[in-house]
């Protein structure tokens, strides 16, 4: 059957292997356009901000594939929305052209809250977003350090560092306001309890400074204040004054002290 092809010389077969080659070669680059649907070009679709689903759609419908390449939270955007894609929207590749989506996740990811009480405002804000936490309320409060971070609630309740949040939560700052211009005299705490006191310096706009606390107490909330600086009067009997801000040392005992009742009487009005 194949004597032609035997017989024939070893050039002969040479030549015609070679025709063979060149006549393969010239079809599929003939067809290599149509193949790879050369000199076909699409515009790439908005879908930002679309149903995953609907995304894809939208996507082959316009001639390209799709693939999840990644995924963020963002509390901003629905679940399993795009966030973003490459190529980005306008852009003019290919048909068939593969587009690479990031989608929103279904579940927030959780993050240990970062310490920001001593921080500046700015500070705090800058860790929060690189923790992709929010500011939420901002409240500020009597207080010597200037815009500085008193306090982190979450839900009204202090915060504590370390605690997981969902990322994306809001966070509300305690700042302080610095300390105010006018001056009022040292309120007495004497005979107090120390919750009673803490809800007068509150109200005072003042600030708990040093708690000594006598071996005595079981129950510091029911403690007693026997001592306090500064004092409520000096030693010529002036009131000392304090403004927004300051701190109130307190001394707390188990034993209510005994007040002193010598106090002079007010001078009685001739008639």
């Amino acid at each position: 059957m194949f004597d032609f092809i035997t017989k024939r010389s070893f050039l002969v077969n040479l030549l015609a292997a070679i025709a063979m080659f060149f006549l393969i070669a010239v079809i599929f680059f003939s067809l290599l356009p149509l193949i790879t649907k050369h000199g076909e070009q699409q515009t790439v679709p908005d879908v930002k901000g679309l149903k995953l689903e609907e995304a894809i759609s939208k996507l082959e419908a316009a001639g390209f594939e799709a693939e999840v390449r990644d995924s963020v939270y963002i509390d901003s955007i629905p679940p399993l929305a795009v966030w973003a894609q490459t190529p980005d929207k306008g852009a003019v590749v290919k048909v068939n052209r593969t587009i690479h989506l990031t989608v929103n996740k279904t579940v927030a990811p959780m993050v240990a809250m970062p310490d920001l009480e001593g921080l500046t405002f700015r500070s705090a804000e800058m860790m929060l977003k690189s923790m992709r936490l929010n500011v939420g309320d901002t409240i500020y409060k009597p207080d010597f350090a200037t815009n500085t971070v008193l306090q982190q609630l979450l839900n009204g309740r202090t915060l504590k560092a370390g605690t997981m949040v969902p990322e994306g939560t809001s966070i509300t700052l305690i700042l302080s306001s610095g300390r105010g211009n006018t001056e009022n005299p040292v309120p007495d705490f004497i005979g107090l309890t120390y919750a009673e006191a803490r809800e007068i310096l509150s109200a005072s706009s003042l600030n708990i400074g040093s708690v000594i606390i006598d071996p005595s107490v079981s129950d510091t909330a029911n403690a007693f204040v026997y001592k306090q600086y500064p004092t409520r009067k000096n030693e010529i009997g002036d009131f000392n004054m304090v403004r927004s801000g300051e701190s109130v040392d307190l001394y707390l005992s188990a034993t209510k002290p005994v007040k002193d009742s010598t106090a002079p009487a007010a001078p009685a009005t001739e008639e």
